[in-house]
């Protein structure tokens, strides 16, 4: 008896050993695709920052200026000016719903009657 329990403890162990083994592989290939995953998102932030200098560099304000000299007799575009923008005061807004009391009802005596 004591031989079959020492037997099924045994096969126990080891298949917890194996078991144990098996967690350590599949931890460590999760630590490797973490670490990965970890560079390529620094590499396209970084990406992204030289991208954005990139677009601040090609949005300069004097380089616009002059491409639309260098274009003006396809492009016609001017240079803005505050003679441009419009006033708030001078758009019409539509009336909103709601706004015109229709049929007014008097509502003074109405507390009273509910009181008596």
């Amino acid at each position: 008896m004591k031989t079959l329990i020492f037997g099924i403890i045994t096969v126990c162990v080891m298949g917890l050993a194996f078991w144990a083994y098996n967690q350590n592989y599949q931890t460590q290939a999760v630590l490797k695709e973490t670490e990965s995953l970890q560079r390529d998102i620094a590499r396209l932030r970084e990406r992204v920052g030289v991208l954005r200098a990139e677009w601040a560099y090609l949005n300069r304000p004097d380089r616009l200026r002059d491409l639309a000299d260098l274009n003006f007799d396809r492009l016609g575009l001017f240079p803005l000016g505050p003679e441009q923008f419009g006033d708030v005061v001078d758009i019409d807004f539509p009336p909103l719903p709601g706004d015109a009391i229709v049929g007014a009802v008097d509502v003074r005596g109405a507390q009273d009657e509910v009181d008596s």
